[in-house]
C-alpha cells in the first residue's frame, strides 16, 4: 500500500503553483474565504459542506482542492467562471442560514485569482502562509486508490454479479415512550465497507466523489430491486431508504412503491445535505412528490453544530437524523438543537449511532425520545428474545446480526424466524 505525506496543503499547494508557473495561462485559483465567517459557521461540519459544494463546479476541469490551515479552502482549476461562483453561492444562501459574508456581494467570500496577471501575487501568500507554519510536523497515513472513471464498467458489471438481496441490511429506529419502546422504523442500506470487499482492499470508492456519487445511483436501483427477492415476511409499516434525490424519479423506486409496498405502509427517504444543496429545486420536487404519495423525506447525517446552519423554515424537511458521537456529552446547553426539536417536534427528530446508554440519556435531555444504533439493537434484540425458546442457545451478538439481514445462509440457521423477525 503506497504512503502520502499528510503535510500542510499550503505546500501542496506551492508546489502545484510551481508546476503550472511555466505556462499559467488559463489557470486560476478560487479562493473561499471561510475565516470571513462567523465562528458558529466556520465548524468543520460547515467547512466540509461548503468544499464539496465548490468542489462540484470543478469536477469537469479536474481542478485540485486545498483546505489551507487557516480554514479557508483554494481551488487550482482551469475555466473558472464568476457565474459558476455566484451559484455555488447562491446553492449556500438558500439552503444554509444567514450569514452576512454570504447575505452580500459574493466577491466577499469567494475570489478569484487569474493567471499569469494575479499569479505572483497569489504565490506570495501562499508562501508566507508556509513560511509562518514551519513547525508543523508531518505524519504518514495509508493511503488507497481511489477509483477512476476506467475502473466503472468493472464495477458496474460486478455489482451485477452480486445478489444485492445479500448485502442489504436493516436497522429499526426505536421510539422510547414512558420506559417502553416501539419500532418506528427500519433502515434499509448497503454498508460501503461490505460492498468495498468485492473490489480489493487498495481501492477506495468514496475517494472520487463524482464517480461515487454515479455508483450509489446505480446502487439505489439494485437496492430497490433487491426487496423482490428478500425472505421476510413481517415488513415494518414505515420502511427507510437511503437513496439519491434522483432516484426517486427511477423506474425501481416506481415499481418498488407501487407493487411492493401495502397500503398501510410508507417510505422515508433519507438524503444527504450535499445532494439538496447541489439540486434544492429537485429536492422540493421530490419531496412533494413523496408527500402526494403518502411518504416522507428525512435529511441524513447531520451533527448538532451543523444544526445552526441549517435553515430549516425553507428546507421544511419531514424529519431529520442527528450522528451521536461521545464528545457532545459535553454539549449540554445546544441552542440550535433545542430549536431544531421545537420546529420539528421530538418525534421528527432522530438520534442516531447511539452506541451507549449515554447517547440515549443526553437525547433524552433534549427531549428526544426516537433512536438508532448498536446500543438499540442491543435493547431491541433483547425484547424480541424474551419471547424465544432458543434464547439460552443462541448468543445476542448472533441474534442481531441474523435479524439485520435479508436473507442468506447464516440468516436460515435461526430455528424462529418469525420470532426474529418481529416488529416491536
Amino acid at each position: 500500500m503506497s504512503k502520502a505525506k499528510v503535510v500542510l496543503s499550503e505546500k501542496y499547494l506551492l508546489t502545484a503553483l510551481d508546476r503550472v508557473a511555466k505556462n499559467a495561462l488559463g489557470y486560476a485559483v478560487l479562493y473561499i474565504n471561510i475565516s470571513k465567517l462567523k465562528p458558529k459557521n466556520r465548524h468543520p461540519e460547515f467547512v466540509k459542506i461548503i468544499a464539496m459544494l465548490f468542489e462540484s463546479i470543478i469536477g469537469a476541469a479536474k481542478g485540485s482542492m486545498y483546505i489551507l490551515s487557516n480554514g479557508d479552502i483554494a481551488i487550482l482549476s482551469k475555466n473558472i467562471t464568476p457565474s459558476e461562483i455566484d451559484e455555488a453561492v447562491k446553492k449556500l444562501r438558500a439552503g444554509l442560514a444567514a450569514d452576512p459574508v454570504l447575505s452580500h456581494d459574493s466577491r466577499d467570500f469567494a475570489l478569484v485569482y487569474s493567471f499569469p496577471r494575479d499569479f505572483f501575487s497569489f504565490y506570495g501568500k501562499i508562501e508566507k502562509m508556509v513560511q509562518e507554519n514551519k513547525e508543523a510536523e508531518t505524519e504518514e497515513l495509508p493511503v488507497k486508490e481511489p477509483i477512476e472513471a476506467e475502473d466503472m464498467d468493472k464495477i458496474i458489471s460486478t455489482l451485477d454479479d452480486i445478489d444485492m438481496a445479500e448485502l442489504v441490511k436493516r436497522q429499526s429506529v426505536m421510539r422510547v415512550h414512558n420506559n417502553e419502546f416501539t419500532d418506528l422504523m427500519q433502515e434499509f442500506f448497503v454498508a460501503v465497507k461490505d460492498l468495498s470487499r468485492y473490489f480489493g482492499d487498495n481501492k477506495d470508492l468514496v475517494a472520487n466523489r463524482w464517480l461515487f456519487q454515479y455508483l450509489t445511483q446505480v446502487l439505489d436501483k439494485k437496492t430497490l430491486a433487491a426487496f423482490a427477492s428478500a425472505e421476510i415476511t413481517e415488513w415494518p409499516e414505515k420502511i427507510s431508504l437511503n437513496l439519491n434525490l434522483s432516484s426517486v424519479f427511477s423506474k425501481e423506486f416506481v415499481e418498488f412503491a407501487k407493487n411492493f409496498l401495502k397500503p398501510a405502509q410508507q417510505i422515508i427517504v433519507e438524503v444527504q445535505m450535499m445532494d439538496i444543496l447541489n439540486n434544492l429545486n429537485l429536492y422540493h420536487e421530490v419531496k412533494d412528490i413523496l408527500h402526494k404519495g403518502g411518504h416522507k423525506l428525512l435529511i441524513d447525517s447531520l451533527s448538532p453544530a451543523s444544526l445552526s446552519m441549517l435553515n430549516l423554515d425553507k428546507l421544511a424537511p419531514d424529519m431529520i437524523k442527528i450522528f451521536w458521537e461521545p464528545l457532545l456529552v459535553y454539549d449540554t446547553d445546544n441552542q440550535s438543537l433545542k430549536n431544531a426539536v421545537e420546529y420539528m417536534k421530538s418525534e421528527n427528530v432522530i438520534l442516531a449511532k447511539c452506541d451507549g446508554s449515554e447517547a440515549m440519556r443526553w437525547g433524552l435531555s433534549y427531549g428526544l425520545n426516537t433512536f438508532q444504533g448498536p446500543y438499540i439493537d442491543e435493547i431491541e434484540i433483547a425484547l424480541i428474545r424474551r419471547q424465544c425458546p432458543n434464547a439460552k442457545i443462541c448468543g445476542s451478538l448472533d441474534c442481531i446480526k441474523r435479524r439485520r439481514l435479508l436473507q442468506g445462509m447464516f440468516r436460515d440457521e435461526c430455528p424462529h424466524k418469525d420470532i426474529l423477525e418481529k416488529i416491536l
